[in-house]
């Protein structure tokens, strides 16, 4: 029993240095903004963060208008960033985009922003907030800054992340079709189709409406939506599923191109 509690005192010990380690203080009087600015940035590239972070901020502490002060408000935010401490960057971005709304690197802030909610979307499986405001945060920087040089991947991001909410709503409506729920199925493969056009998940989306329209005996409606996803994605393996679900005089009725007016996607749900 005193062996097992040593071991636990030892532990505990050892806990708080590392603790005290990675939190060491720093030595910042009597330097100036560049003497700080410049330690900043060596240990940042030794990937010492916390270190380089302490510094940063200590050059807008000690030094709140030289030049050096407003660049390392934003590099104490990307310091935070690399070290995985979203809180702490997004509190800092926050603050400089607060404080510098009109400087020249504010979209720069804008983007690292989205990419601390982007780090740590989650698995399609769990709650999706984080990707929602991940998708905000690149859209916003998308409308305010069309010209800036972080448009193409904040767009890349933004449909990754648009994806991902669509493979949630996909994941949702299987689950619910499984259980012979399809009304609630239903209403989750057309938020697919209806909201998340761009993504991977409308051919499937489009094969389970099918699906569930002729479960429930409406034949005709899973036919006008199997001729629409036959028309955008032919070579489609949800296609192919689709058209082996129908019987003979239906699948002549998809291969009449005379048969259906529209085979947009955008037709399905037209109000009458």
């Amino acid at each position: 029993m005193r062996f097992s509690f040593s071991i636990l005192i030892l532990s505990v010990v050892l806990l708080l240095g590392a603790c005290a380690s990675s939190d060491k203080s720093i030595d910042a009087q009597d330097q100036t903004a560049e003497m700080l600015f410049e330690r900043a940035q060596t240990a940042l590239d030794k990937k010492e963060y916390r270190t380089a972070t302490q510094y940063y901020e200590e050059v807008e502490r000690q030094y709140p208008y030289s030049e050096l002060a407003t660049e390392a408000q934003l590099m104490a935010a990307y310091s935070s960033y690399s070290d995985l401490r979203y809180d702490d960057a997004l509190m800092a971005l926050d603050r400089f985009i607060d404080l510098h709304p009109g400087n020249e690197r504010v979209d720069y802030a804008y983007y690292l922003k989205a990419m601390c909610y982007y780090e740590q979307i989650s698995d399609v499986r769990r709650d999706q907030e984080i990707t929602e405001l991940a998708l905000n945060a690149f859209e916003t920087l998308i409308r305010r800054f069309p010209e800036t040089k972080y448009r193409r991947e904040a767009e890349l991001k933004r449909d990754l992340a648009l994806d991902h909410l669509a493979g949630k709503e996909m994941e949702i409506g299987r689950y619910y079709l499984n259980r012979n729920h399809i009304n609630a199925a239903m209403n989750r493969f057309r938020t697919v189709v209806t909201d998340y056009q761009t993504t991977t998940h409308v051919a499937e989306a489009l094969y389970r409406l099918v699906e569930a329209y002729l479960t429930l005996g409406i034949e005709d409606e899973a036919l006008r939506i199997a001729a629409v996803l036959g028309y955008n994605y032919p070579g489609s393996m949800w296609y192919s599923r689709a058209y082996n679900l129908l019987d003979d005089q239906a699948r002549q009725q998809i291969l009449d191109e005379r048969g259906f007016i529209d085979r947009t996607v955008e037709s399905l749900f037209k109000p009458d």
